[in-house]
């Protein structure tokens, strides 16, 4: 096989896998939902039909939300998320953002993103931020105003503000749905056996039940 078959081979691949890994490719120019046509039932779920675009405006394509920070977690993050449930024009185009705010000292807890990468970009201040590669490798450093780094999909990564002033972070995404996982979340947060988490991080049944308390979710609390 002659190194230009070999390299458009490669290419090929790349291509594909990388096709396959994204939203799926959009087949019309835009699709704004039309939320007063009642959603239609897919084999996987309920989707909204586009709305006539001739009824499409301008203002279907600008969304105002994040002017400012929205409210403030106990790790003093603030997060304000842009996709199609509170942008619609963001519909189909496989692509989402999202505002973050952290107080001086506030993090962004580790977590992952399983369907896309994300770009951040500091707006103001200084972060500390970084990922862990599927060696365990940790990639981390202070970034300040103006600069980016990216954290590659599905991979841990993290953020604390190490400035003497609040910092605003703006996160953009390869998917209009990114998913969020948080780690602490997921594991003390859900119904994993008591016993497994003991045996996984050697901690006994009343260490495990502080961090159930701290972790799990309000809703299912009250419930």
């Amino acid at each position: 096989m002659s190194p230009k078959v070999t390299v458009l081979l490669v290419i090929f691949s790349l291509h594909c896998h990388t096709t396959l890994a994204s939203d799926p490719d959009p087949v019309q120019d835009f699709c704004i939902p039309d939320t007063r046509s009642g959603t239609v039932r897919t084999t996987q779920f309920d989707i909204l039909p586009c709305k006539n675009s001739i009824k499409v405006t301008p203002e279907d394509f600008v969304f105002s939300g994040i002017k400012s920070p929205g409210n403030f977690s106990d790790t003093g993050l603030s997060a304000v998320p842009v996709n199609p449930t509170n942008f619609p024009g963001l519909n189909t185009l496989g692509m989402s953002l999202v505002r973050a705010d952290l107080k001086v000292g506030a993090i962004n807890a580790p977590h992952f993103h399983p369907r896309a990468t994300e770009i951040a970009y500091v707006v103001q201040g200084r972060v500390y931020s970084g990922f862990v590669d599927s060696a365990n490798r940790v990639f981390a450093k202070v970034i300040e105003k103006g600069e980016v780094m990216v954290f590659p999909r599905g991979l841990v990564h993290f953020q604390m503000n190490v400035g003497k002033l609040p910092a605003t972070v703006f996160g953009s995404f390869n998917s209009q749905n990114p998913g969020n996982h948080k780690i602490a979340s997921a594991i003390f947060g859900s119904g994993i056996n008591d016993e497994l988490l003991e045996k996984a991080f050697g901690m006994n049944a009343k260490q495990i039940g502080m961090m159930r308390r701290r972790f799990i979710p309000k809703s299912r609390v009250r419930s």
